[in-house]
């Protein structure tokens, strides 16, 4: 049973070695449609639990090796966070890798425990997943445990985002025909409003799903990110197929006052033309950049 794997290159995190708090198989309180995962029923708790000596007995092979990361990354074949030792785990690699961020890829339910609350706390990074946040929507593309409280897990997620001092990344997967429609990316929107986070990451299905489930298209993707105002969005692209954009200098610093832009989106959506104009605009002091958990922005001011 591999417990440590990779490392993967994450365009959004950089080279990612992961840690896998549940190797023997899937343990999760979803069922997500769009897993690639097999179908489970969801659970409360992991009833098979690997010991964190043995967790960091593998780490010690990788560093002692010197394999190269920038970031160690706590997932699951389900939810890391019902790791019943999360925090003890997290201080101990915090001692053990003291100059590599640590992340966690939650589906966000670790804010409804207090002890787990805490525990994420101590991490640099803390992504959390929200697809829908209208309650119907979310219980049939989630397919989460009976009794999850969505909009105290909103208002647990906004308290954390108050509380943390690393860097917090929401993440929406779109999937056709359920949370696809402008009232979802409205209620979405507000969600995120509350939360605070310093970017989104949107994207649809990559992988083969668990149930009988389809992608939106990536031109769809773009139309629903425009109707995200309230932080920034990163779309997490396969295969940009679109038009290339062109843009005046006045349209440009609009767009980027209202909305600013990924390097990843300015790189496979603008024309020559509009990539030449943003350039003598970071010249000029007009534009800025930022980087949002390890994603370099576009921004402008107007006036």
């Amino acid at each position: 049973m591999k417990i440590i794997f990779g490392p993967v290159n994450s365009r959004r995190f950089g080279l990612s070695l992961g840690v896998d708090l549940s190797a023997g198989g899937k343990q999760c309180n979803f069922d997500c449609v769009y897993c690639e995962l097999r179908a489970a029923k969801p659970v409360r708790e992991q009833k098979n639990v690997v010991a964190v000596g043995e967790i960091l007995a593998e780490l010690e092979d990788y560093l002692e090796r010197g394999v190269a990361f920038d970031i160690l990354t706590l997932t699951a074949n389900g939810e890391p966070s019902l790791y019943p030792h999360l925090k003890e785990l997290i201080l101990a690699l915090k001692n053990r890798v003291r100059d590599k961020k640590i992340l966690i890829l939650s589906n966000g339910t670790a804010v409804l425990d207090a002890d787990k609350f805490e525990a994420l706390l101590e991490l640099d990074v803390v992504k959390f997943s929200l697809d829908s946040a209208i309650e119907r929507t979310f219980f049939r593309i989630d397919r989460a445990l009976r009794g999850i409280d969505l909009n105290l897990m909103v208002e647990k997620m906004a308290e954390f985002g108050q509380k943390f001092r690393g860097e917090l990344v929401m993440e929406v997967l779109v999937v056709a025909g359920l949370n696809d429609k402008e009232e979802e990316f409205l209620a979405l929107n507000e969600a995120l409003r509350k939360i605070a986070p310093l970017r989104v990451d949107l994207s649809t299905l990559d992988r083969p799903p668990a149930y009988a489930v389809r992608a939106v298209s990536e031109e769809r993707l773009v139309e629903l990110s425009w109707l995200i105002d309230s932080v920034p969005v990163l779309i997490s692209r396969r295969q940009y197929g679109g038009r290339r954009l062109r843009f005046s200098e006045e349209e440009l610093l609009k767009m980027l006052a209202l909305r600013p832009q990924s390097e990843m989106d300015v790189e496979a959506s603008f024309d020559a033309d509009s990539k030449r104009i943003l350039s003598k605009l970071l010249a000029q002091g007009r534009v800025r950049t930022v980087s949002l958990a390890g994603v370099r922005f576009y921004g402008a001011y107007l006036g």
